[in-house]
């Protein structure tokens, strides 16, 4: 039989299909999306390892409730009250290292567990709450905070004891000394020569005094006055001897007013914005305290490798590069949370330059103050990456022995595991590829890493057993799509979601080694009427970008394109995040619409252009100082690819996305207006000066320091090119990108006579919409814009 009668008979059963399925609409998809089904969510063992918890919905209530699966009885069961407030989590576990006893911390209090028998010892019952306990001095003593000061309680004698007592303000003047000025002295020596009086009390005041000071004293706590600061995170070591812990001098930054319009007092309200990018950041120092020697030191960041270079991206402003060199002055860095080594001998501290080029890991040794590198990373554009740190989200490190630190570096252009051994210094990579490591934990044993990664493919997610010794891989999960796991105490089982393009996220067991057959335990993600429309299955392709670099997308094609041969591509939000993928997406709504799309002749791209997530470094800063660069251009060659190999209508392709999507959206209709002839802007970033600091900065560095990028990526500056339609819409409540963006445009729009344009706001809406009324409204315009104009 010939190809092209199979292929025709295909879509000719597909379009039967659709015909006898649910028809789409706006109204339909944009409901509550509880008509979807109901998936679960959050999974996490319980610390004894006897059930997996997870959050469901099954009977469509207001909202969800905790659930619970065992061992032996895959049934979800919702969790009573009882078994809430008793419930310990296994991340809230902190074990001894025998591991046959741990802590936890509830409703403010601490508690001590025999993992045999389970039996719970309570150890603190104050009003004041207590925290972070862990095991020290050979797991005979515990340690916790109460409030910021840190306490330890002897296991066999009950005694507690306070070890620092962190205090607010400065230390009282001490005795004997006046701290007078010259006149204060004069006259106060004046009035003890002229007054008989006044020189005999004060004589035995100075006597009893004196008396008193003789007197054998009660062991103070030593007091640490914090000025004009406040104590992040104090810790003390395994060993019991040290304390760690950071200062921090906070910076006051004017902040952004978002008026709320729809109250229900009747009156306008304010709500409390943020601050921009720019805006005066806290400065932070690290500390160790010693105990025995009753003795602290700073860290002296002035002996940090290259602590005084200076951003490359300088030399485009000689004036600004000549003052920076003349004036040599320290970087200013932020610390992590130091990581002691079992022994309590030593300290790793993560530092992070607040510009956000470079990363180092210095071994700390607290008893002398000595530091040693351990590994510096830098990047000219800025630090990130799954595991690292930084912009966003917390490092992936630890201790496998007193010996041998992990972490994870971009070294290589890809985010992988590295230990480093502290007393040789000698760096070994446990994980080597074009691909990332997202995930990592250490075994207990701490002869494991288990990890989640994307080696299959940058649209899974998988989970692996990695033998440190050996560097043997065994994968663990085996559906195609995302596995996301959470490993039970033991590390006998997993739980996990899966998920895959057109299939929303379910709950499965498994036993934790590699063949084992994953067990389902929910079936309700999808309803009867979500199941009754065949939900296209995207294909995963990837098309070759202007510099030959290969762009990986979500390509939806319909049965029957209409007669114009019309396009739209769908832009992710975020930036930093991965959409062309093989799991259900968190832009499911969306998915939804191009499902709609297609259906009424669309041709639908969705493609992880510079920037997004799961490629490594260089596809993640492939926007440095240019938002709006390749990101855009990247979208520019998906219309082409459209064009030369689908056989889109280069006159009809449009475009739409929320919040980074729409900076894009924009951007694209004003500097490259012959390629889209329609667009939709959902909340756009506007002018990038206008957004918050620990994003914007990481990528366009700052305002005043690099006007250059900062002007180039904002759409305000490229309004005038707006040849073709758009459509912007924005809530006016709008917290993370305020408002006030979609205003400062709209004035400038006016300003240059323009009036092919429209923009919608929505008053009680904030970033991400909420109300389906509000969603129907915004995608109802979205389509008459496209069915208008590319049709």
């Amino acid at each position: 039989m010939p190809r092209h009668f199979l292929l025709f008979a295909t879509l000719l059963l597909s379009a039967v299909v659709r015909a006898q399925s649910l028809q789409l609409s706006v109204e339909k998809i944009m409901r509550d999306p509880k008509w979807i089904g109901s998936s679960p969510s959050s999974p996490f063992w319980s610390a004894d390892g006897k059930y997996l918890y997870f959050n469901w919905n099954p009977d469509n209530a207001a909202a969800d409730s905790l659930y619970f699966i065992s061992r032996d009885n895959l049934q979800p069961q919702k969790a009573g009250y009882a078994r809430r407030i008793s419930l310990v989590r296994d991340r809230e576990a902190v074990y001894n290292a025998k591991r046959n006893q741990y802590l936890f911390e509830r409703d403010g209090d601490i508690f001590l567990t025999d993992v045999k028998t389970g039996t719970e010892k309570r150890i603190t019952q104050t009003a004041d709450n207590e925290s972070n306990p862990a095991f020290i001095a050979g797991d005979s003593k515990i340690a916790y905070n109460r409030g910021q000061n840190i306490f330890t309680w002897d296991m066999s004698t009950g005694q507690l004891v306070q070890l620092v007592n962190f205090t607010a303000g400065n230390p009282p003047p001490q005795a004997g000394k006046d701290n007078l000025n010259a006149q204060e002295r004069w006259l106060k020596e004046d009035q003890l020569r002229t007054f008989e009086v006044l020189r005999s009390r004060k004589l035995k005041k100075d006597q009893t005094d004196s008396l008193l000071a003789a007197l054998p004293k009660k062991k103070t706590v030593r007091t640490i006055y914090l000025g004009d600061k406040m104590v992040l995170s104090p810790v003390v070591s395994p060993n019991g001897r040290f304390i760690s812990y950071r200062l921090l001098k906070t910076a006051q930054g004017k902040s952004t007013i978002v008026p709320n319009y729809v109250t229900e007092s009747g009156f306008t309200e304010d709500i409390p914005g943020r601050t921009k990018v720019g805006a005066a950041q806290g400065t932070q120092d690290l500390y160790i305290y010693d105990l025995l020697l009753d003795s602290s030191w700073r860290f002296n960041t002035a002996a940090i490798e290259g602590i005084k270079d200076i951003p490359a991206f300088y030399a485009d402003y000689p004036a600004q590069l000549k003052k920076k060199q003349k004036d040599s002055t320290e970087r200013p860095v932020d610390f992590l949370r130091p990581v002691w080594s079992p022994d309590g001998n030593h300290a790793v501290a993560d530092i992070h330059s607040k510009d956000n080029k470079d990363r180092w890991l210095y071994l700390v040794e607290p008893a002398s103050g000595k530091l040693t590198l351990l590994d510096r990373q830098h990047d000219d554009a800025w630090i990130s990456g799954p595991g690292i740190g930084g912009g966003f989200g917390g490092a992936s490190e630890g201790w496998i022995n007193d010996e041998t630190f992990w972490y994870q570096s971009e070294k290589t252009g890809y985010s992988h595991l590295y230990t480093v051994n502290i007393a040789t210094g000698e760096k070994k990579a446990l994980t080597e590829g074009r691909y990332e490591i997202q995930q990592a934990y250490l075994s207990n044993d701490k002869k494991y890493f288990y990890i989640s990664s994307n080696e299959v493919h940058p649209g899974e997610q998988q989970f692996y057993r990695l033998e440190i010794a050996n560097g043997k891989t065994e994968r663990i999960t085996r559906p195609t799509g995302a596995c996301q796991v959470s490993l039970s105490p033991d590390e006998k089982q997993i739980g996990f979601l899966y998920s895959y393009s057109n299939k929303p996220w379910e709950l499965y067991l498994q036993e934790n080694k590699p063949g084992s057959k994953e067990m389902q335990v929910t079936s309700k993600g999808m309803s009867d009427e979500f199941k009754s429309y065949p939900w296209r299955d995207p294909a995963l392709i990837t098309f070759k970008a202007r510099d030959g670099a290969m762009v990986y997308a979500r390509l939806y094609k319909p049965a029957q394109p209409a007669a114009s041969k019309p396009a739209v591509i769908f832009v992710h939000g975020a930036g930093y995040l991965q959409n062309a993928h093989k799991w259900w997406s968190s832009y499911f709504r969306e998915y939804m619409f191009n499902n709609l799309l297609c259906d009424k002749g669309y041709t639908v791209m969705d493609i992880d252009y510079r920037g997004s997530a799961g490629y490594g470094r260089d596809w993640r800063t492939g926007i440095y100082r240019f938002m709006g660069g390749k990101d855009l251009t990247d979208q520019v060659d998906a219309a082409k690819y459209m064009t030369d190999s689908l056989g889109v209508n280069p006159s009809n392709i449009g475009l739409y996305g929320g919040s980074y999507g729409g900076f894009i959206t924009l951007m694209a209709l004003f500097t490259t207006p012959d390629v889209f002839k329609a667009g939709a802007a959902l909340r756009p970033v506007t002018d990038w000066a206008q957004y918050n600091h620990g994003y914007t900065s990481n990528i366009l560095n700052e305002p005043f320091t690099d006007s250059i990028a900062y002007r180039r990526s904002s759409p305000l500056y490229w309004a005038a090119g707006l040849k073709n339609h758009l459509l912007i819409c924005h809530g006016i409540v709008d917290t993370n990108v305020n408002f006030q963006d979609a205003v400062k445009l709209s004035q400038r729009l006016i300003e240059l006579g323009k009036d092919n344009w429209e923009i919608i706001g929505y008053p009680m809406e904030d970033h991400g919409f909420v109300e389906p009324s509000s969603w129907t409204d915004e995608y109802k315009r979205i389509l008459k814009l496209f069915e208008t104009n590319l049709k």
